[in-house]
């Protein structure tokens, strides 16, 4: 099967409720959308978070360069994957380009398993294990967060995250006590600061929450500061979590060898698509460590279920004005049942009510 043509699209999705963060506020989904097209009349989806409509053109010109590679190549993933990442060694498989390649990969993967009328699960081979998604709360301060998180829990989630890095630590105690109360104990709090503390703030900080029962506390540092996260976990002994801005398999092993090796969370994107992911929870077996995931919920889910140390889904509904069949939760815990590719079949005629040009 030849690869043939392609789809590439640049949106601006609304999103619901505008996302808080201890770094910013996300008021909209900056979204490239792309699709493979092969001589067997398979199309194979995935989609580029941008994370700024800044970045919304120099990644759609990214791609309009990259995509025309493939052309002509026998569809797959692995080799097509490894060919763009060799053909841009000197750019690097990080920044915009890493975006790119890892939404290509997905592409890639979700024709491939279209092709043979399965779900990505049944192509990587493993039996499916159950997948259990967590929901997110903005930094929406202590009214904001506990109304967020008891919502989440009636609808049947099993875990909560909340974004943190309040000016004062007694208000950071007050919002996670008051999310707990609202959850009930059963219920997994997690939190993130997505890297707004230096070392010794997260120190202070981390000895104060660790009687909070917390499930994960999510980059206190700068992400790439591997041996500041081994010290600070021996130093306070926190559950901590990383691996959303980790680029590629290489940050990955890097990360392992400097000894980070409690909990990781890829995301679907950066680390190079499904082809990076497969070798990533290979490094993550060897070492025991949990992995779970940072957005992309529909392949995420699926990779999820047949990752031997799989631990938790990011759910995030951002992407499902433009999906046809966003992914589905039952029991509180994911239902892949009917799922074919990834799960990521993109509604093009929804998506031109977002298109931008």
């Amino acid at each position: 099967m030849k690869i043939t043509d392609f789809d590439i699209r640049a949106v601006e999705v609304s999103m619901t409720v505008p996302h808080k963060t201890a770094a910013g506020v996300i008021e909209v989904c900056p979204l490239i959308l792309i699709s493979v097209e092969t001589d067997q009349g398979v199309r194979g989806n995935g989609i580029v978070f941008c994370y700024m409509s800044a970045f919304l053109k120099p990644i759609f010109e990214t791609a309009n360069h990259v995509l025309p590679l493939l052309r002509d190549q026998t569809l797959d993933p692995k080799f097509n994957t490894a060919f763009l990442a060799g053909r841009f060694k000197l750019v690097g498989t990080q920044g915009f380009m890493g975006m790119v390649l890892g939404g290509i990969d997905m592409a890639l993967w979700d024709a491939l398993a279209r092709s043979k009328g399965s779900a990505l699960h049944q192509l990587l081979g493993d039996a499916p294990k159950p997948v259990k998604p967590y929901g997110n709360v903005g930094y929406d301060g202590v009214k904001g967060s506990a109304e967020g998180a008891g919502l989440l829990a009636q609808q049947g989630f099993l875990g909560v995250k909340a974004k943190i890095g309040y000016p004062s630590m007694e208000e950071e105690l007050e919002v996670i006590r008051e999310m707990r109360k609202a959850v009930g104990p059963d219920v997994a709090l997690m939190v993130d600061y997505n890297q707004s503390l230096t070392f010794e703030e997260a120190k202070t900080r981390l000895e104060m929450l660790k009687d909070e029962g917390l499930t994960w506390v999510e980059e206190p540092i700068y992400s790439h500061d591997f041996s500041d996260y081994v010290r600070l976990h021996k130093e306070t002994n926190a559950p901590l979590q990383a691996g959303e801005n980790w680029w590629a398999p290489a940050d990955f092993q890097s990360a392992f060898d400097a000894g980070v090796v409690e909990r990781i969370m890829p995301d679907a994107q950066k680390c190079l698509g499904v082809t990076g992911w497969t070798r990533i929870a290979e490094m993550a077996a060897k070492q025991n460590t949990e992995v779970s995931s940072h957005l992309w919920p529909e392949v995420c889910a699926q990779l999820l279920s047949v990752t031997p140390s799989a631990g938790w889904l990011e759910y995030v509904d951002w992407f499902n004005p433009v999906i046809k069949e966003p992914l589905k939760i039952k029991n509180g815990f994911v239902d892949l049942e009917g799922v074919v590719g990834t799960g990521i079949e993109i509604d093009f005629e929804a998506a031109s009510r977002f298109e931008v040009r």
